[in-house]
């Protein structure tokens, strides 16, 4: 085996038979699951525990990330409404209309990532409407993980089943 089919393996388009595609799909929901609305979830945590400065520094942190998520989504929020259709049915026609697994592959990782988009812009919106802080401000944010975490394991299982699908299909047993 020389270098360039090294290489070509190791970077093989035929996503859901490479190994970094499933270690890709892993730490996108890892890091969705763990930054709640750009927030860590061990501050989260620290704050709850510890309170003082952990606390001021969540409140803080929840502040400047709920005001920059709003601020995106109300300056160009109709923009990257179109973009992301557009981008999302490009991916569908090019996945399943022309079979590019690759196209297949980014679409189950981005549809998903949309929704949490949108739920985070919702979640966004609630906690400036309310003013929520303390343990209401949490309990949002841990109900909020919930969901991410509820769209991340349907994602996931989908994503196995079609990936079982597309390897049994290109190469079956037997």
């Amino acid at each position: 085996m020389d270098l360039s089919q090294t290489v070509l393996e190791l970077i093989d388009f035929r996503s859901f038979s490479n190994l970094w595609f499933w270690i890709a799909l892993a730490v996108f929901w890892s890091s969705a699951s763990h930054w709640v609305l750009g927030v860590p979830w061990d501050l989260v945590l620290r704050a709850k525990r510890k309170g003082g400065q952990a606390e001021d520094d969540f409140h803080d942190l929840v502040r400047v990330n709920t005001n920059r998520i709003l601020h995106i989504a109300n300056v160009s929020g109709l923009w990257l409404i179109a973009i992301v259709s557009f981008v999302m049915t490009g991916l569908i026609v090019l996945g399943w209309v022309y079979g590019v697994e690759f196209a297949q592959a980014v679409f189950l990782i981005l549809c998903p990532m949309s929704l949490v988009g949108m739920i985070s812009i919702r979640v966004s919106r609630k906690i400036q409407e309310e003013a929520l802080v303390g343990d209401a401000l949490r309990k949002r944010l841990s109900r909020h993980r919930f969901w991410v975490q509820f769209v991340g394991m349907i994602s996931i299982f989908i994503t196995s089943l079609w990936g079982m699908y597309q390897n049994l299909l290109v190469s079956p047993l037997g």
